[in-house]
């Protein structure tokens, strides 16, 4: 099928997928693939999980959408159940607003951030290889300087410091500082756990300074990671929280969570968005969340992603395995990695190339060992005939 009337804003994809279950996909020649990327970590339970597709078919039948100028019986379930999992077990006091990606959620926690901080005190710091979206604002907030010369001038009142360097950071924050936001795993910067203790020295400084904390959890939230949220390891207690991937295992829907008193700084017509808790998407979350909790998919993630790592370890080429839980990087000796992951898509492994010298593997929480196994395999392959028909 022709793609021209497409704006060119992705790379030509090299298939096309057209069902999936689980952790397989399948193409339009009928070819099974394996999926240890998940449409960067959005399917975490695996493609058309039953139980929501089922929730999905059953509200498409009942109520899609009534706009936030009326209630839903449902955006308010969905609020309670994630402030219990901000809270990690137990309500955190906290109040969500939703909306339908992972920019739009840190869009909102950019604005909340700027209106808690008032005039004068509305700069937001994050971090060198961070990833925040690509609206205008949040692309000025992630850390990637290439990635902003197209489009300057850029939104003002954004600056970026050194990751994991806490120093850095206290030497940027001066009055003009609203915000530190950052991720508790930089996942598009290359899969980079935060240094054990930055998160605590950066809650410190920002309880010093008079700043709000927002922690960036829209790739590492809902138990990718092998706790609920990715600064749980931490023992941090953030002011917002951003998610969305993983919330609707697959139908667009994203959150940006408050503590209460930071909360309270948006005012009603401060901010909104049209299709943001409507009732279809809520259902897929909804549904989502119960099964994660059933499955208790943080200790999941925990399981697999250790069996996952010691496997990738002791693949030829690679140097060392990074990440948590169920978002790591295969780090090569050598920057082959995409040359990697287009013979592992050729053989039926779906990744992707974070670096260029590290491959990013974001299976389903409920992947099986065969599944591992099978993967690994084929991961081993792709490395040896890549490694081996390249100059040292």
């Amino acid at each position: 099928m022709s793609r021209e009337a497409l704006m060119t804003t992705y790379a030509e994809p090299a298939v096309t997928f057209v069902r999936g279950r689980g952790t397989e996909l399948w193409d339009t020649a009928d070819r099974r693939y394996l999926d240890f990327l998940t449409g960067l970590a959005v399917c975490s339970l695996g493609h058309a999980h039953p139980r929501v597709t089922e929730a999905v078919c059953a509200q498409a039948g009942t109520l899609l959408h009534v706009s936030n100028l009326f209630g839903n019986e449902l955006a308010p379930r969905l609020a309670e159940e994630i402030d219990a999992l901000i809270g990690d077990g137990t309500r955190a006091g906290g109040r969500s607003f939703f909306c339908n990606s992972g920019a739009e959620a840190n869009e909102c926690a950019i604005k909340l951030a700027r209106k808690w901080g008032g005039r004068g005190r509305h700069v937001v710091l994050s971090a060198y290889g961070s990833f925040h979206g690509r609206t205008l604002a949040t692309l000025h907030a992630t850390g990637q300087p290439a990635k902003h010369e197209p489009f300057v001038p850029l939104p003002e009142g954004f600056r970026h410091v050194a990751w994991g360097e806490a120093d850095a950071l206290a030497d940027a924050m001066d009055p003009s500082v609203a915000a530190v936001m950052l991720e508790s795993v930089q996942g598009e910067g290359g899969v980079n756990p935060a240094p054990p203790g930055y998160l605590a020295d950066v809650r410190r400084l920002c309880d010093e300074r008079g700043a709000v904390l927002i922690l960036d959890e829209v790739q590492t939230g809902l138990g990718r990671t092998g706790r609920w949220f990715g600064f749980h390891h931490d023992g941090v207690v953030p002011d917002i929280v951003t998610m969305a991937k993983a919330l609707g295992n697959g139908v667009p829907i994203g959150a940006c969570w408050a503590r209460a008193e930071v909360a309270a700084a948006f005012q009603p017509g401060d901010h909104a968005t049209t299709f943001g808790g409507q009732p279809l998407a809520v259902s897929a979350a909804l549904a989502t969340l119960a099964v994660m909790q059933e499955e208790d998919a943080p200790r999941r993630a925990r399981q697999a992603g250790a069996a996952l790592s010691t496997r990738l370890g002791v693949l030829p080429g690679v140097r060392e395995v990074r990440g948590r839980g169920l978002l790591l990087a295969a780090v090569l000796e050598r920057p082959l990695a995409k040359a990697v992951v287009d013979l592992a898509l050729d053989r039926g492994l779906v990744l992707n190339a974070v670096a260029p010298d590290a491959i990013r593997l974001a299976p389903p929480l409920l992947v099986t060992d065969d599944e591992i196994d099978e993967a690994c395999g084929i991961l081993s392959g792709c490395l040896a005939e890549v490694l081996s028909g390249t100059p040292a």
